[in-house]
């Protein structure tokens, strides 16, 4: 999980249903309402004034955000609400200290965890805004899971592929909005340990031309080279040895795909010989963009375009190993981690607090509010079954773009990896917000 930004491996497969489109009245957006005065402990919370059925909000970015009844959501009183207050709950540890959350936040702890207590909770404090993009609907979800992947904390003849930490020699600048679609050269200094800024006197020059800078990038990541700041290794670059001596090695992993995988999902759990495990969590990104190894395959005719699922690239890797570079390096993106204490709770997301297995999600938090409840209408990847569930939208990733998009998330080890790397259909989204708090686009 990106404990800011991860990515996400966008399986190609077959899209389950077709587009579909909605207006986009603009309308004057409704006022935000001052937060609520505190209660007495334990007594109710005020339920707050939704906006009216039907209101539309287009604040910007093509997204749309229509106010609909919670009985239009396909499957919603058949809804195990329990599972959903108990992943709303691991959220509001970082949500109850801000103002638009904290009462819904606190009603939550008092809602006991029984179906229809908790059914009543999402109903009489949150207004269900149906979610649109550029007219359409429908939008694409697919699935992520945290992998467990087999090595040793030393190196043995078994476990030979590093799982690095942050590289010493690895520094992140942050880059403004305005420098964005800049080709120019800038000046640069060290700040600290792997942190340094923009400054017109800086001893570094930095050739902002030969960066993957794209409109949402936040920050350059590099390294000096004589009196230059150039950016960092790709993957190609690192698989060949090029972090060799210069980055913490939390462990080891048995398999070179097991491993590229791990960059993918962000995070994982690396079992040893011994039964224990070592939590690896997202640190850092050498910043260069996601490409899908999965369509190289194709278009190389390595793999049909139905067989590049997770399952088999992994199968195919193993029968041609002498392409594993090769492949491997098509994805100039890399991932740096961190050791995370204990294994009993979920993966922590990009909100900062443990995801639930099929009941979180990443999202774009351009137009998703990170924390808020989303209902997501889809199809089962491998039962074909409607997948309805209300989920929490609690990380987010790099490759998740777009208002309607949803990566969900399966939990963790093989059986969850199993059915997340053959998940990509059509979706519609629903963002529950609480009463009177408005959908919102940041760019």
């Amino acid at each position: 999980m990106n404990h800011q930004k991860i990515y996400r491996f966008a399986i190609l497969s077959l899209t389950a249903a077709f587009l579909a489109a909605c207006g986009t009245k603009q309308t004057k957006p409704l006022p935000t309402p001052q937060p609520m005065p505190p209660v007495k402990p334990g007594a109710p919370m005020p339920t707050g004034t939704p906006s009216p059925l039907g209101y539309i909000h287009t604040p910007g970015g093509g997204a749309s955000y229509k106010v609909v009844s919670h009985q239009t959501m396909p499957q919603w009183q058949q809804q195990n609400f329990v599972e959903s207050l108990r992943a709303f709950r691991l959220g509001c540890e970082k949500l109850q200290g801000q103002p638009n959350w904290r009462n819904v936040c606190v009603q939550a702890a008092q809602t006991p965890y029984q179906n229809a207590q908790a059914k009543s909770f999402f109903e009489q404090y949150f207004t269900s805004w149906e979610v649109s993009e550029n007219g359409k609907l429908g939008g694409t979800i697919t699935g992520y899971y945290e992998p467990v992947l087999h090595g040793d904390a030393k190196q043995t003849r078994q476990a030979r592929f590093p799982i690095y930490g942050i590289p010493n020699d690895f520094v992140s600048i942050d880059l403004p909005a305005n420098l964005r679609n800049s080709k120019g050269t800038i000046h640069v200094r060290q700040t600290g340990q792997n942190k340094g800024v923009i400054d017109a006197n800086g001893p570094y020059s930095a050739n902002l031309a030969q960066f993957p800078i794209s409109n949402r990038t936040r920050a350059l990541k590099g390294r000096f080279v004589g009196n230059q700041f150039v950016p960092y290794y790709t993957r190609a670059q690192i698989n060949g040895g090029a972090l060799d001596g210069k980055a913490p090695i939390l462990g080891y992993a048995d398999d070179p795909v097991e491993l590229f995988f791990l960059h993918i999902q962000g995070s994982g759990r690396l079992r040893t010989p011994d039964g224990r495990f070592i939590r690896l969590g997202f640190a850092d990104k050498n910043e260069y963009p996601y490409v899908s190894i999965g369509r190289y395959m194709a278009n190389r005719g390595y793999l049909t375009l139905g067989q590049t699922t997770m399952q088999g690239i992994k199968a195919y890797m193993q029968q041609n190993p002498q392409r594993l570079a090769e492949v491997l390096g098509q994805n100039p993106s890399y991932i740096f981690f961190r050791q995370l204490p204990g294994n009993g709770e979920g993966p922590i997301g990009a909100l900062g607090t443990p995801l639930l297995g099929q009941y979180a999600g990443a999202v774009d938090r351009h137009y998703i509010t990170l924390g808020a409840p989303l209902f997501v209408a889809t199809v089962h990847p491998t039962q074909k079954y409607a997948l309805n569930r209300l989920i929490m939208a609690q990380d987010t990733g790099s490759a998740i773009k777009g208002a309607v998009r949803v990566d969900y998330f399966w939990g963790y080890g093989d059986e969850a990896g199993a059915v997340a790397g053959k998940q990509k259909h059509t979706g519609y989204v629903w963002q529950l917000l609480p009463n009177g708090v408005m959908p919102e686009y940041r760019p």
